[in-house]
């Protein structure tokens, strides 16, 4: 008994880690992915840089997209795309 009385604060300290750190980050990552694959034409995204754009094209083979900006038309990888502030921009305004 003495021995498990030993590891049971490091048992608990990584299970505390697991619900409250490793578990969201995984649920985020999941969201995100679901995000970027449901990305369609004519979509107002924001990258991670706080480019504003609409998708003009979609590239499946390289995973990017053609976002047409105020200065034209640029290239970026979709992994790019803010899910967060993509999702605060096409929100509907609270009155």
């Amino acid at each position: 008994m003495g021995d498990l009385g030993q590891f049971l604060p490091m048992i608990l300290i990584f299970v505390v880690a697991y619900f409250f750190m490793i578990r969201p980050q995984i649920k985020r990552q999941k969201d995100e992915k679901k995000f970027t694959a449901e990305l369609k034409r004519g979509d107002r995204v924001v990258t991670k840089s706080g480019l504003h754009g609409k998708i003009m094209e979609l590239n499946d083979k390289d995973f990017s997209c053609i976002l047409e900006t105020m200065a034209g038309k640029l290239k970026f990888d979709r992994s790019a795309i803010s899910m967060e502030m993509s999702k605060k921009l096409n929100a509907p305004e609270k009155k």
